[in-house]
């Protein structure tokens, strides 16, 4: 037998060997310390038991909040469940179905939405809408968000759930959905009437579903001036937070002889993100005064940053069996965490990952994770994903292999 003949099927057999031998994989855990860097939660807001209503910040207001936008973290809190008259702050729920229609392909920017004798007939805050005209969404959100318009929030009302009713039914299920278990809605402008009522905690959770879920809403809520029906409406926020506070986002204000002055307020300032909610302030100065003190507080005290974004490679590691050799393993989600300021430097991670993994491997299969760790407490996991489909060699896939390389050292 030839000496080419005696190698190709050593060749073979090592092959065949390789192929089909088991792979012992290990885990292996890592720990660093970290500076300046931080992990996303996808931590709800926590009890009312957990938030400390002592006021220490002298808010005169009858309630108020501070959260961070992200993990909706509290911050501050004080009496954050009292029931009160949202007023016109009761339109961030509006905008948020709003958003959700437009998500959902039910309406675009450019759907033409019409005035009914009800829409028209709107007192408070409005644009004097006619039932002979009608207005795109992106006009009518531009006047809900810059100037409240109530006109154009029940005309959107009723164009989204029917009628007015019905789409305040929409407002209540997604009240129920979002955990507002002190709010009852009554209507979708936010008008003075019985019964419709909510606390500072739920408007922060309404605040953040639609600034986290829909965050095109600050292309609304940030306009300062601007103008409607060819420059004969001129629009002027009703939040002056947005002229006068650096970061500002938006969000809403509201007021009635009975809610006083309410806002919910929110800024972000690197990378990190806010929601202030003042309700029940004697006067419209005080609202903004009050805000600006959380939002103050709370750029003050907490920092957020980032170890890396989704889909940053963490590591390669070996597929045993596997069509490819290797599988990037990557974030599954934005590493990025709430601290307060001067606790950076004692966070540290572990990471927990095998040598290697058993094809088949698919794009998104959690191989392990990240776990960051302060004062010897775990305060965020992120998982870590491969970031390809590798496929389990068969014996065709193995036979390809196997040839190839032999016909490849018989050609030498």
């Amino acid at each position: 037998m030839s000496n080419k003949k005696i190698i190709s099927l050593v060749l073979i057999f090592l092959l065949m060997f390789f192929y089909l031998s088991p792979c012992f994989c290990f885990s292996e855990s890592y720990t660093w310390s970290v500076l300046d860097n931080f992990i996303e939660t996808s931590a709800t807001l926590p009890s009312s038991n957990e938030v400390l209503d002592n006021n220490s910040l002298n808010l005169e207001a009858g309630s108020a909040i501070l959260i961070e936008q992200n993990s909706g973290q509290i911050l501050y809190g004080y009496n954050v469940h009292e029931a009160l008259h949202p007023a016109s702050v009761t339109k961030v729920m509006s905008l948020l179905l709003i958003m959700e229609a437009l998500d959902s392909g039910k309406i675009t920017l450019d759907t033409q939405i019409p005035c009914s004798d009800n829409a028209a007939s709107m007192g408070g805050s409005q644009i004097w809408l006619n039932t002979t005209e009608t207005l795109t969404v992106d006009e009518m959100l531009k006047a809900i968000a810059v100037v409240s318009a109530n006109d154009c929030v029940v005309a959107m009302a009723e164009y989204l759930g029917g009628t007015e009713e019905g789409f305040v039914k929409m407002m209540n299920d997604k009240a129920k959905e979002l955990g507002m278990n002190d709010t009852t809605f009554k209507n979708c402008h936010g008008l003075d009437e019985d019964g419709h009522l909510t606390s500072a905690y739920d408007i922060a959770l309404m605040s953040r579903e639609l600034l986290v879920k829909h965050p095109s809403i600050t292309n609304y809520t940030t306009i300062w001036m601007d103008s409607l029906r060819d420059g004969k409406s001129t629009l002027s926020s009703t939040n002056k937070l947005v002229r006068n506070y650096s970061g500002c986002t938006g969000l809403k204000t509201g007021s009635t002889s009975l809610a006083l002055y309410n806002l919910s307020a929110s800024a972000t300032r690197d990378r990190l993100s806010l929601i202030a909610v003042i309700m029940k302030a004697p006067t419209s100065a005080l609202r903004f005064d009050n805000a600006t003190k959380l939002l103050d507080y709370g750029f003050a005290n907490f920092s957020y940053s980032s170890f890396g974004e989704k889909g940053d490679v963490v590591k390669s590691v070996s597929v045993n069996k596997g069509t490819e050799d290797n599988v990037n393993i990557v974030y599954e989600n934005s590493a990025s965490i709430l601290l307060p300021k001067g606790s950076e430097a004692n966070v540290t991670y572990e990471l927990n990952l095998p040598d290697c993994v058993q094809a088949p491997v698919t794009q998104g299969q959690v191989v392990g994770s990240v776990s960051y760790i302060l004062n010897d407490e775990v305060i965020a996991t992120v998982n870590l994903v491969a970031d390809s489909t590798i496929n389990k060699i068969n014996i065709l896939s193995m036979s390809k292999n196997v040839y190839s390389s032999w016909f490849s050292l018989l050609r030498t």
